[in-house]
């Protein structure tokens, strides 16, 4: 149960990430999706999904590594 939770703990963000690529790749492209009103709009959620997407999923890595004292001395909590 406890490896169901996490894996959907991190799909989600996970999916918010590959939708920020994906709103980032469609505005280099020029296709403007329908809830956005213009382009710089699109590319700046884009980046804002993906930012927060790709931080928790590092974030949650990093964590992870730091409890099973997998990290270089650099990393660890001091």
């Amino acid at each position: 149960m406890g490896r169901l939770a996490a894996f959907i703990v991190m799909l989600i963000p996970g999916l918010m990430a590959a939708g920020g690529i994906k709103f980032m790749r469609d505005t280099l492209f020029g296709k403007l999706i329908s809830p956005f009103p213009f382009l710089w709009l699109q590319f700046v959620v884009g980046i804002i999904f993906f930012i927060i997407g790709f931080g928790f999923f590092a974030g949650f890595l990093l964590h992870r590594d730091r409890k099973n004292g997998k990290v270089a001395p650099r990393f660890q909590k001091k």
